[in-house]
């Protein structure tokens, strides 16, 4: 089992899009193992996107991403990073495939509401830094439902 990490940025939680989003992973059979909604500091936006630093839009997405609360996210399951960033769409949601997230809630790269862990090691990096306390571990009941 591999476990990511998924942010619904400041605009998927302003335009109320937070239960449909968890709807999506959680309806693919996906475990939650972390949720929490908070206000991001500018040290962790800056920590979280280190490997962007370098780019012009940096400070701009920066200061995005403290603009609101954001829901972090942790989920459990088989392939759960490759098959999240499948289910989240394209970074550019206007390329991004009808039935993706991206591709059916957004239109702007800028404004395109939910980050996805793009590697297993991406994924353990973001889930120590958003979720420093640890996680919940737990089995859910239809687990043998979902898996073989």
């Amino acid at each position: 089992m591999e476990t990511t990490f998924v942010m619904i940025k400041p605009d998927g939680v302003q335009r109320g899009l937070v239960t449909k989003i968890l709807e999506r992973f959680l309806a693919k059979g996906y475990t939650l193992r972390g949720l929490k909604m908070m206000n991001v500091s500018k040290q962790l936006a800056e920590t979280h996107y280190s490997d962007l630093s370098a780019k012009p839009f940096f400070g701009g997405l920066v200061e995005y991403i403290c603009s609101g609360p954001v829901v972090a996210i942790v989920l459990e399951g088989k392939a759960a990073v490759s098959q999240g960033r499948a289910l989240i769409g394209a970074t550019n949601p206007l390329v991004s495939a009808p039935g993706t997230i991206r591709g059916d809630f957004c239109i702007e790269v800028g404004r395109n509401i939910v980050h996805g862990s793009d590697s297993v090691e991406s994924a353990q990096r973001e889930i120590g830094l958003w979720f420093p306390e640890g996680l919940v571990d737990h089995t859910p009941v239809a687990q043998p439902w979902i898996y073989e």
